[in-house]
């Protein structure tokens, strides 16, 4: 990559971690109920995605890890301790970075999604087996004896939602901004 293309590059990523993080703020909490450790829905990942797919897989894990970790100081992120928050927040947003395996293919950004936020889940799912097993608790009135079944069911609770936005903005994003999205 030239230097102009690099200035590019860090540029965009810049502000669509601004847009993310100014769409932290906009969030449905859910989670409430399982213990208090949180999950939300909505629109952070979008942003992230289209820098992926915009420039690629290492651009995008990079646009990830910026924005997760500046999700935690500037959006109110909540830790346990400092495994959980690199996981939960700068790993788990890190891997949303894995949609740049579909670059430049506005058509295929809702598989970009996809990928990215299956990426995201097993971050949250590894996190909620290794370290939030000892706060395990009964969810949806079933009695949980199971740390697999537990840490599927409660990330599973707030990442299904904002999987299925995700890659339905990004379908009508990659549909609707096809030149924009290829410069």
């Amino acid at each position: 990559m030239s230097n102009r293309s690099n200035l590019h590059a860090v540029s965009e990523c810049a502000v669509f971690t601004a847009l993310a993080i100014g769409l932290s703020f906009l969030k449905i909490p859910i989670g409430i109920s399982f213990g208090g450790f949180g999950g939300s829905i909505d629109l952070v990942m979008v942003p992230l995605i289209v820098a992926a797919c915009r420039w690629g897989l290492g651009w995008g894990l990079g646009t990830g890890l910026v924005f997760g970790t500046l999700k935690f100081f500037m959006a109110g992120g909540t830790a346990i301790n400092w495994e959980s928050m690199l996981l939960d927040y700068s790993v788990a947003y890190m891997f949303v970075g894995f949609a740049g395996l579909i670059p430049r293919r506005p058509k295929q950004m809702w598989l970009a999604a996809l990928i990215g936020c299956a990426g995201r889940f097993v971050i949250h799912f590894i996190s909620g087996i290794t370290i939030y097993a000892e706060y395990m608790e009964d969810i949806f009135g079933l009695p949980m004896t199971n740390v697999w079944v537990y840490s599927a069911l409660y990330n599973g609770s707030y990442m299904l939602p904002n999987t299925i936005l995700a890659a339905a903005v990004c379908f009508f994003l990659g549909r609707t901004l096809q030149k924009q999205l290829l410069r």
